[in-house]
């Protein structure tokens, strides 16, 4: 019995020993041999990484003016567990439900969330309605937070704002299409963002640093960062202004006419610089959720359309080039017969006429004589190609198409000589002209003007850039002086309506069937009108088209001319070219329109700066609540127009506070800010609607949104944050109520 006790005993400590040896070897090799390699795993389970998220490039007009950028955003989150635990859970779905605009059941489903297991969950996010909401709204349920916590005596009350950015449109639907949108989930779509978004995006970096196993940072322990690259910021060769005047006025048209879309392209011909580009109908990129998805759609350089008479400048062009153009040549209008098939003027009762007057009175058969006898169907052709038509003219904007160009029968030359059977874009018709208004070069249109790497201080520049020569510049000069008789033969000329008095304007009407499912419909039709001022120094190229409206009775001369004519005058005004005024005009226009010297009112007391205003017919805007008057703007001396309002600043400006200027017109608002040293962005067009007050790149910005006037709007108020009374709007003896005038 001994011995076997001592086997045993002798065994057991033998397999103990060879445990306590294979254990002594293993913890040798893992702390020893393999320690580099398990203190790294170790580092992976200490370490926590966190991402760096650049700020996407802003994008600004040609003027600095931002258009789009990266603003603070927050998404709610919820704690379903402590909800359950405090019994909130009716309440707080109640309130979300009502500041986030959302069914009660959506909030429902996130506060009461449950694990697979059963158990609440601990956060969720609410995306539905919660997800980048804006400031002010995330103001509110702070406010309200702040409530249950008081009332409930608890420092959690489950309800969470998670810091996040979002892209914001300061301006609105303003060259929604040029700039596409971001949306939540931080897709860029169409336009520019979409196109520039590998430059506008920039480079995620990280940050990974150790902690303990309470998760806090160690003191000593190692950090790795790569730091985040913010993306470059794009300038815009178009012109907030002009963009303004574009969409003011192709918006009143499509609520008149109700075309199925209408489209208009402003640019500088010298350069091809985009000064403005738009469509309607269009979208809010701030919410681009609520438009449908035909308002996405960029007809500018994504539609195609037969262009019409505003085609026959091609034609034109290479006739005056082969010398084939006889200004006063006679020819017999009506119709004329092509091998398969006749064709017919609109008109055919203007008997035998000249050349000239075909092309004011649009006369399809001239062009046909011109285009199809004249220049014969290779030289057409090749006039078409040279011109850009057929191939996409290279604008930086994704999606742009071809159109077609492919006569094949003599009919189809024919026709094409006075644009029907091809298919354009606007784009392209305003590429083409605007080589005739500059001396006969063809050049590739630009919405980029400039890139800024804020990271390595560089910018590239967009040059001009000429694809061809299409006709001489003597070619381009002579085409110039025809069409602008177009538009100044108030006669016959087929775009008088687009005359402007004191500016030399040269243009062209188009009225085309539209095709329908290959056939030419009966009551429908695009209209259009494309044009250049002023003759000789064009600096304004505009095209617009209007795509089947509603009264099938309408041309391009009677309803697209009236409308270039008025974006036309804005944009010249508001470059600067002044208009030549003769003799007779000009003493005409001195019984309704004289300049007035603006006289010496600081230091003046606020009574009698009023009366010296008031004697000499001046409208004027009192901002502070002092009884003298500081400052003035204009100064004393300026030359001003009866129109033009005269401000009186009666406190220092570091006193002053913002105040409400409701019904003003935004170039007065403007004044207003610039004065008070208050940043202001404008969206929209018209008169100031309402202010609000915001953040851009953490500075304090007035966001002024801007409508049609309308009755209510003018009425003063303090609606919209200004109770102090710092700014008062005076009659100023001319009737004008708040001075305020429409900034165009």
């Amino acid at each position: 019995m001994t011995k076997r006790i001592k086997l045993r005993t002798l065994l057991v400590g033998g397999v103990i020993s060879l445990l306590f040896v294979f254990l002594v070897g293993r913890i040798y090799w893992v702390q020893v041999v393999k320690a580099d390699f398990w203190t790294e795993k170790a580092k992976e389970v200490w370490s926590r990484s966190e991402k760096l998220v650049p700020a996407r490039g802003t994008i600004t007009d040609r003027n600095g003016n931002v258009l789009a950028m990266d603003v603070t955003a927050y998404t709610v989150a919820l704690n379903p567990s402590i909800i359950h635990t405090l019994k909130l859970s009716d309440v707080i779905v109640n309130k979300l439900s009502s500041v986030l605009g959302i069914s009660k059941e959506k909030v429902r489903d996130v506060a009461e969330a449950k694990q697979a297991n059963g158990k609440f969950y601990m956060q969720r996010e609410l995306h539905d309605g919660g997800w980048k909401i804006d400031k002010e709204v995330a103001d509110r349920i702070i406010k309200f937070r702040e409530q249950l916590i008081e009332q409930t005596d608890e420092k959690d009350v489950g309800i969470y704002l998670i810091d996040e950015k979002k892209r914001f449109y300061p301006k609105g639907s303003l060259a929604s299409h040029i700039l596409g949108y971001e949306d939540k989930e931080g897709n860029a779509k169409l336009g520019l963002e979409s196109a520039l978004d590998s430059q506008l995006r920039g480079t995620e970096g990280s940050i990974k640093y150790e902690r303990d196993g309470n998760g806090v940072i160690l003191d000593n322990g190692s950090v790795d960062m790569t730091p985040a690259v913010d993306g470059k910021n794009v300038k815009l060769t178009i012109d907030d202004n002009i963009q303004n005047y574009i969409e003011d006025a192709i918006k009143e048209a499509y609520y008149k006419y109700q075309p199925q879309s209408i489209t208009a392209i402003a640019a500088d011909p010298q350069t091809m610089e985009i000064l403005g580009m738009a469509n309607m109908p269009n979208f809010n990129p701030n919410s681009y959720w609520t438009s449908p998805q035909a308002n996405f759609y960029d007809h500018s350089i994504k539609s195609t359309y037969e262009p019409g008479s505003t085609f026959k400048i091609v034609t034109l062009a290479g006739a005056v080039q082969e010398g084939i153009f006889d200004p006063s040549a006679m020819y017999k209008s009506g119709s004329i017969k092509v091998p398969g098939a006749t064709i017919h003027d609109v008109k055919q009762n203007w008997g035998t006429i000249s050349f000239l007057d075909g092309l004011k009175r649009s006369s399809n058969v001239a062009f046909v004589k011109l285009g199809y006898e004249g220049l014969k169907s290779d030289k057409l052709l090749s006039y078409i190609d040279n011109f850009g038509f057929g191939k996409k003219t290279g604008i930086e904007l994704g999606g742009e198409v071809a159109g077609l160009v492919n006569p094949v029968y003599p009919s189809d030359f024919a026709t094409a000589s006075f644009g029907q059977g091809v298919t354009v874009t606007p784009i392209q018709q305003v590429a083409a002209v605007a080589a005739v208004a500059n001396g006969g070069k063809l050049l590739v249109p630009h919405l980029v003007k400039e890139i800024d790497d804020p990271v390595k201080k560089t910018s590239v520049v967009t040059k001009p850039q000429v694809v061809r020569q299409v006709v001489t510049e003597k070619t381009a000069n002579q085409v110039d002086e025809y069409l602008e008789q177009v538009v100044s033969d108030q006669q016959i000329g087929s775009g008088k309506n687009a005359y402007i008095q004191g500016y030399r304007v040269a243009g062209k009407t188009g009225t085309a069937q539209k095709v329908i499912n290959g056939k030419y419909a009966e009551d429908k039709y695009v209209l259009s009108f494309i044009g250049f001022a002023p003759v000789g120094n064009p600096k304004v190229v505009l095209y617009i088209v209007m795509d089947a409206p509603n009264d099938r009775l309408l041309s391009g001369g009677g309803a697209v001319a009236p409308i270039f004519k008025q974006i036309m005058l804005q944009s010249l005004k508001h470059l600067g070219v002044q208009p030549i005024i003769t003799k007779d005009e000009a003493a005409d226009n001195a019984a309704t329109e004289q300049t007035v010297a603006v006289p010496d009112v600081t230091k003046l007391t606020l009574t009698q700066a009023k009366k010296n205003l008031t004697d000499k017919k001046l409208a004027y805007t009192v901002v502070g609540n002092g009884g003298t008057i500081l400052k003035q703007i204009p100064k004393a001396g300026t030359a001003i127009g009866p129109d033009q309002n005269i401000f009186l600043l009666t406190q220092e400006q570091s006193k002053l506070t913002t105040p409400n200027m409701k019904g003003m017109s935004l170039r007065d608002a403007m004044q207003i800010c610039a004065n008070l040293g208050v940043k202001c962005l404008a969206s929209g067009g018209g008169f100031v609607k309402s202010q609000t007050k915001a953040k851009l790149n953490g500075q304090d910005v007035l966001q002024l949104n801007l409508a049609p006037p309308d009755k209510e709007m003018l009425k003063p108020s303090d609606a919209d944050g200004s109770s102090d009374g710092t700014l008062t709007a005076l009659n100023g003896g001319k009737g004008k109520g708040t001075g305020s005038k429409d900034s165009g």
